[in-house]
């Protein structure tokens, strides 16, 4: 089967992929931009991998660590 083909009996799949990858990158983005990780950022506007990379630093990656005179008590 040819690109060509798969592409013309299959391209609603296509239309949920970019969605699906603009979406995590996006956000990706978005957190990398707000922590100020120029790294991750630089990574992610050039690096396409379909979201998993995104996923992953979203999830793992992008944790902030609260300091103590971040911690606030009542």
């Amino acid at each position: 089967m040819s690109i060509d083909a798969l592409i013309q009996q299959n391209w609603w799949l296509f239309i949920i992929l970019i969605a699906w990858t603009i979406g995590w990158k996006g956000w990706a983005l978005w957190r990398a931009a707000q922590l100020k990780q120029k790294v991750w950022f630089a990574v992610f506007l050039v690096v396409n991998t379909a979201g998993i990379l995104e996923i992953f630093y979203l999830f793992y990656f992008s944790k902030q660590k609260t300091t103590s005179s971040e911690t606030v008590t009542h």
